[in-house]
């Protein structure tokens, strides 16, 4: 479960993120919030991937009796009270050396409810967890609250005799703060549907709708502002045999500069491709300028 993250991984122009002058160039400030996207999407995610993972081993929580190990995090048990809590501490990398994290998060569950019930909810809440990541030493802090209900019930464990498990995941806002201390508010509205093909397949898709822009995932305000929605227009997939590879999906970004619209799972000429073992998949980005109509289109490894 800790390897299931939608890895987004957007490579930024070489400029100073806190520069000001990033948000009158449409075509690098649309880059660096796209690259801010991708982080603060990946590293949302692994929080609820770590989240799941701990209530599925947590036997007052999941119903079952499982074990569950984090890398450089420490989870602590609190099962006593009308609440049931898990608290994790984390101090150092991950299981994939992809990025470092210090801080905590609070997972609780109401006394009496199992995650593996259908309609469960966890509400997890992270304290100050500062995560950094390892190719280019980019930070960001995060706070707030959000939520994951189990739609479906099940633990991922069972995959293999379900049809499939769903998931919900929301936040009416948690805070983030970038490297440059610009601090942001951000909100969520994402289905997670698991099913099982030659191991498990995750897609992701956005739920929120605002006036005529449907499948929204993640909306609020960036770096620079400026308010912004990032929809989900084809479900992002992620294959475990594909070695937990982003292998398709289409992503727009909307924001007050213009419209980015990516697709993921093809290769480097931008054709849609199969599984590349340990080489790399490659995503295309078309970026439509609001303020002249120019189009620029880049493809990138990741």
């Amino acid at each position: 479960m800790l390897t299931l993250c939608t890895a987004l991984v957007f490579t930024a122009c070489k400029k100073d993120n806190s520069s000001s002058s990033d948000n009158t160039d449409p075509n690098a400030a649309a880059t660096v919030q796209s690259d801010d996207q991708a982080q603060v999407s990946e590293d949302v995610d692994a929080i609820s991937n770590d989240a799941e993972a701990a209530v599925s081993v947590e036997s007052s929580m999941s119903g079952r009796v499982l074990t569950w190990t984090g890398c450089n995090a420490v989870a602590v048990a609190d099962t006593t009270g009308d609440t049931k809590k898990i608290t994790i501490t984390y101090n150092g990398a991950d299981c994939f050396n992809a990025r470092t994290r210090t801080g905590v998060i609070v997972i609780s569950m109401n006394k009496g409810v199992h995650w593996k019930d259908a309609g469960a909810v966890i509400t997890i809440n992270v304290q100050n967890l500062k995560i950094t990541r390892t190719r280019d030493n980019k930070s960001i802090t995060i706070n707030g609250t959000k939520t994951i209900t189990n739609v479906s019930g099940g633990l991922l464990v069972e995959l293999a005799t379900k049809d499939q498990i769903v998931h919900d995941i929301n936040s009416d806002g948690i805070t983030v703060t970038f490297d440059n201390n610009k601090e942001r508010n951000w909100k969520l509205a994402i289905r997670r549907t698991f099913e099982y093909d030659n191991g498990i397949v995750a897609s992701e898709e956005g739920t929120h709708t605002e006036g005529a822009i449907s499948g929204i995932a993640v909306w609020g305000t960036n770096r620079f502002g400026n308010a912004f929605s990032w929809t989900i227009a084809a479900p992002l997939v992620v294959r475990q045999d594909c070695n937990f590879r982003l292998v398709s999906g289409i992503a727009v970004h909307t924001g007050v500069l213009g419209v980015a619209t990516t697709t993921f799972g093809l290769d480097a000429t931008g054709v849609a491709t199969s599984c590349p073992g340990t080489g790399s998949y490659y995503f295309k980005t078309v970026f439509v300028s609001a303020s002249n109509s120019n189009s620029y289109t880049f493809i990138l490894p990741y």
